[in-house]
């Protein structure tokens, strides 16, 4: 039965690869609930406009799950985009939020899925939620299974934000205090103020930096404490040149 639905994959697979944008990765997925025959999966992935949207669900369904078609690929997205006209060089006021969703037969169920990017302020996303109907009717406790495995996708992907946010921000403040110890360790004359063990503990070099590229969601705490030591350090250093300075020559 494997090799029947085979070549349908290969198929859809082929149709995607022709295209000239890379094909899309998921940004995360979540556990599968299970209930009375019936399995939940949902998977968020980035999406800039509803075209692209819409294009990831197509993926997810003709690609991802075409060896075991879903019984339904709820959907919701969330979109900045600009308004008819603007450029954007306005500022905020030229964007627009464009959301929508899709119940695929399940009713109701779409709305559930916006309004939980809503609630988690998600944007530039689309989240579908998969679902295997197993026969048996849950009634309402299959909205619950759709919002659990949305709000968990919802709160990986915030936080998978979060996390590139604070590497980038950790990249530059590197670059700064490096720049700014160097700026230190080339002026000549201390103040009387400043000691000169302070000093050579700001001067001091790292060992080593760490690798951030390895870093995953289970790292953000350390990510945000590590931001804040940082942008102290900068100060530090900031405070200690600017004494240095006003000693004088």
């Amino acid at each position: 039965m494997a090799s029947s639905g085979e070549p349908s994959k290969v198929s859809n697979l082929d149709s995607f690869l022709k295209r000239s944008q890379p094909l899309p990765e998921p940004k995360a997925t979540s556990q599968e609930i299970r209930d009375r025959k019936s399995n939940f999966v949902a998977t968020i992935f980035l999406a800039a406009t509803p075209e692209e949207a819409k294009s990831h669900v197509q993926y997810l369904r003709k690609v991802l799950h075409a060896s075991r078609p879903a019984s339904h690929e709820i959907f919701a997205y969330r979109c900045m985009v600009l308004k008819p006209g603007k450029t954007g060089l306005s500022g905020p006021d030229d964007f627009e939020v464009k959301a929508g969703y899709d119940d695929d037969g399940e009713q109701w169920a779409g709305a559930k899925v916006l309004r939980v990017m809503e609630s988690l302020a998600v944007l530039d996303a689309v989240v579908i939620c998969s679902r295997w109907y197993g026969g048996i009717m849950l009634g309402s406790a299959r909205f619950t299974h759709i919002e659990t495995c949305v709000t968990e996708v919802c709160r990986t992907f915030k936080n998978k934000q979060e996390l590139e946010d604070c590497i980038a921000m950790l990249a530059t403040l590197d670059d700064i205090l490096k720049q700014l110890r160097d700026e230190l360790a080339g002026l000549s004359h201390l103040s009387a103020s400043t000691s000169s063990s302070s000093i050579d503990n700001t001067l001091r070099p790292k060992s080593k930096a760490p690798d951030y590229a390895s870093w995953t969601e289970s790292d953000l705490s350390k990510a945000r404490r590590l931001v804040t030591a940082r942008e102290k350090a900068v100060a530090s250093v900031k405070a200690m040149i600017a004494k240095r300075r006003a000693a004088g020559p």
